[in-house]
């Protein structure tokens, strides 16, 4: 591994630039500092979630395994060129995600955000990747981008939303499910 870091501010950001893996410097609001930079807010949300009480080791041992891909995923955004994450991660979160979907009940409404604190980060987690699945197609329209990178946001989402579930009912608090609105109760005002 190369250089440690010592000291922690640099001050060559201050000009509005940071510095790529590679060595070249790139506008802060890049499309390619943007997508990394929501791989890394995803990593942190995931943080969340593993600091909540309910994740079952199954689950918590899924999740570091995807902060550290996920940190691989944000290294390859980081270099150019560089190739980190592969067809074979992929399919690893399929497997991982049919073997966490497979106990629960088939949907037949939409689950809102909820089921407890857990559950909650997870959702809040889900809608982080998606937002760095978009990020991760805008640069792919303007810059290379391998596609497993963006296969492995896609199906991450839909294993949080599973994962989400999970949690939601081992926390004993339940999905929340969606109730269309001439379905829900009028206030009791």
């Amino acid at each position: 591994m190369g250089h440690r870091l010592s000291k922690i501010y640099t001050r060559t950001g201050d000009d509005g630039s940071t510095g790529l893996g590679d060595g070249s410097r790139v506008p802060k609001d890049s499309l390619r500092v943007a997508a990394y930079g929501t791989v890394d807010e995803l990593n942190s949300a995931l943080g969340m979630v593993l600091a909540c009480e309910g994740a079952n080791e199954a689950v918590r041992e899924t999740l570091v395994q995807v902060q550290h891909d996920l940190f691989d995923l944000g290294g390859e955004l980081c270099v150019p060129g560089m190739a980190l994450v592969e067809d074979a991660d992929v399919a690893r979160l399929e497997r991982v995600l049919d073997a966490f979907n497979a106990p629960l009940p088939p949907l037949k409404d939409f689950i809102l955000p909820g089921g407890g604190m857990a559950a909650s980060c997870c959702h809040l987690a889900r809608t982080v990747c998606r937002r760095a699945e978009r990020d991760v197609v805008a640069l792919a329209r303007a810059e290379a981008v391998r596609p497993p990178v963006q296969h492995y946001l896609n199906r991450l989402s839909d294993l949080l939303f599973v994962i989400a579930r999970v949690l939601a009912r081992a926390g004993g608090h339940g999905e929340v499910l969606w109730q269309h609105q001439r379905r829900r109760k009028p206030d009791a005002r």
